[in-house]
């Protein structure tokens, strides 16, 4: 990705892709919620606000997890 969506509605869909990255149930740190954010954007900070803003992961004491939006198969898994 080159960019991050201005327009709401496509930023929010790419936003849901992007928490597919992370398995729902599962604790992460800060640093590696930035490792795995990085593969798709260097500005790793907005895009975790983002998906902390729009609901899609949820923080605590430094510590994310994935809430939220559409759940779908994990990441690099084919149906």
């Amino acid at each position: 990705m080159t960019e991050i969506p201005v327009n709401r509605a496509k930023r929010r869909l790419v936003l849901e892709r992007l928490a597919q990255e992370f398995e729902p149930g599962l604790r992460y740190d800060e640093r590696t919620v930035n490792a795995v954010l990085q593969l798709f954007h260097a500005d790793h900070a907005t895009l975790r606000r983002y998906l902390v803003d729009e609901g899609l992961l949820t923080r605590a004491e430094g510590v994310y997890w994935r809430t939220g939006g559409r759940v779908g198969p994990p990441a690099g898994s084919y149906e």
